[in-house]
């Protein structure tokens, strides 16, 4: 316990923010607030609201809850059912206000499967793993340095220490205005990072945000870097969820908001939301209009730009042009594929991969989704998931389609004589981009109109989280926003430390200031 709050996770420097004081619920009349996107972020924004007893309605254009890691059913080539998504996400142990979530319908987290490593592999031939590496800093930097044959102790005493020290004491948003001026690639370059880790770690963590490291703002790599290696005792390790996203996730989460009241309306596109004087905001989806008194905007990059064009009364002119610069990731390509065979026994669950065209990564899905195990079992096949992305808009799809099965049987040869079952091409271009400089533009939690508060992995939190972390962090913030304005207590919630670890280290990185 820590101030009377249980601690999240192992690490026992994670951080606790607590909300503003007030009222445990609402007593008495409570408001209704439109949530607008059923991804993490939305889900996350109504299940705080709803649990202090708000009236809340849940409003997801799509068929299902999930937003990006959503689900859909699919009839295959055999006959079968299956689940079809866009593919493999990792729950790091560092996600815990994601995670937090997740308990409200999964205490022990029974439904998330942990996989023994995060192997790397570049068509060179170099592997990486952290399995062995150990977790609490600064042993982890010096255990990859021990066991990577990417990075060695002569590259260590290479690369440049001054313009490394942003790495020792990552703090938000200061990190922005250090480095968002900067490429990821530009960075590396300037500390001198050796070339292979550089293709065989860095460029597969940065090419998780959708981005070509060239696109990618350095303040963005470098906080990953804190979150999930220099800053965090967490380690590099994570879980996966046992079955496909609607059934292992957000069915239950979805009839446990029904349960608190939520109307949850699905495949309902919000059109316009237009502020009332005094009266709450007037809502306009599948042609019909209904007020709320407030609104949570938890859109993708393209829905939140969308709605507020689409919405003149929203924010003031200087909100409402940032908004309309934000930007979108190039697209990326998930192919599932049935094998008529399995792929070779001591595959990894998961394999990132560089050096290999366009392909970033392959997962095995039967080594821990139930469906596809139950599939493998019947038929004796795999289930082979392949992730190509920051794939140039120009580019001939068909043959990105061709060219990340013909490296699949480069990296596993055993599937070149597999025959393919089935097979499912899905992309997509609705990912945040956070580009050299884009910092400024992306909006915070609150908006110039206190009845309107925005979430998603898109926003600013001021927190050290990222990705689906930041998605759940951000919809608890939005929430937490209104709620203070309403008296009410918030969520508390948790984050990796908010600085570096050790205080001789922040000393140090202070000299990269000078």
């Amino acid at each position: 316990m820590r101030g009377g709050v249980p601690r999240r996770g192992r690490d026992r420097r994670a951080a606790v923010l607590l909300p503003p004081g007030g009222a445990a619920r609402f007593l008495g009349a409570a408001p209704g607030v439109a949530v607008i996107g059923g991804g993490i972020a939305g889900l996350s924004a109504a299940t705080a609201l709803a649990e202090r007893g708000a009236r809340v309605t849940l409003y997801e254009s799509g068929t299902g809850l999930g937003g990006r890691l959503a689900g859909w059913p699919v009839r295959l080539a055999d006959g079968s059912g299956a689940t079809m998504s866009r593919g493999f996400h990792a729950f790091f142990r560092q996600y815990y206000n994601l995670r937090g979530l997740v308990r409200r319908v999964d205490p022990g987290l029974t439904t998330l499967t942990p996989l023994p490593d995060y192997p790397l592999r570049h068509g060179s031939g170099l592997y990486d793993s952290f399995a062995r590496v150990p977790r609490t800093p600064p042993l982890s930097a010096l255990g990859f340095v021990a066991l990577s044959p990417a990075f060695g102790w002569g590259d260590l005493f290479r690369m440049n220490p001054r313009a490394a020290l942003p790495l020792l004491d990552v703090r938000v948003p200061e990190v922005y205005a250090r480095l968002d001026r900067t490429s990821a690639r530009d960075f590396l370059t300037r500390i001198r990072f050796p070339e292979a880790a550089h293709h065989l770690a860095f460029e597969v963590f940065s090419r998780s945000f959708f981005a070509d490291p060239r696109e990618l703002s350095a303040a963005e790599l470098v906080l990953m870097f804190h979150i999930y290696f220099l800053g965090s005792s967490e380690g590099l390790l994570f879980d996966v969820p046992d079955e496909p996203f609607p059934q292992a996730l957000w069915e239950p989460l979805g009839r446990y908001l029904e349960g608190h009241g939520v109307r949850v309306r699905t495949g309902t596109a919000v059109e316009r939301v237009a502020p009332v004087s005094g009266a709450g905001l007037d809502v306009t989806a599948g042609g019909r209009t209904r007020r709320h008194d407030a609104v949570v905007l938890a859109l993708d990059t393209g829905g939140l730009t969308e709605v507020v064009a689409a919405s003149p009364g929203l924010g003031d002119a200087g909100w409402r042009a940032r908004i309309a610069r934000l930007r979108t990731a190039p697209p990326f390509l998930v192919s599932r594929l049935w094998l008529d065979r399995p792929v070779a026994r001591d595959r990894p669950g998961f394999l990132g991969t560089s050096g290999y065209g366009p392909l970033d990564n392959v997962s095995v899905l039967e080594r821990w989704e139930g469906e596809a195990a139950r599939w493998s079992r019947r038929g004796g096949g795999s289930v082979v998931e392949l992730h190509a992305y920051a794939v140039d808009p120009g580019a001939d799809r068909a043959a990105v389609q061709a060219e990340v099965v013909a490296q699949l049987r480069r990296v596993y040869p055993e599937t070149g004589d597999a025959r393919l079952v089935d097979v499912r091409h899905e992309w997509r271009a609705d990912c945040p981009l956070f580009p050299v400089g884009g910092y400024p533009d992306r909006p915070g939690v609150r908006t110039p109109d206190p009845r309107v508060v925005v979430a998603g992995d898109l926003v600013r939190t001021g927190l050290p989280v990222a990705l689906m972390e930041r998605a759940a962090t951000s919809g608890f913030l939005a929430a937490n926003a209104l709620l203070e304005g309403w008296g009410v207590r918030g969520q508390t919630l948790w984050t990796v430390p908010r600085a570096g670890r050790s205080a001789a280290l922040r000393a140090l990185a202070r000299l990269g200031t000078d």
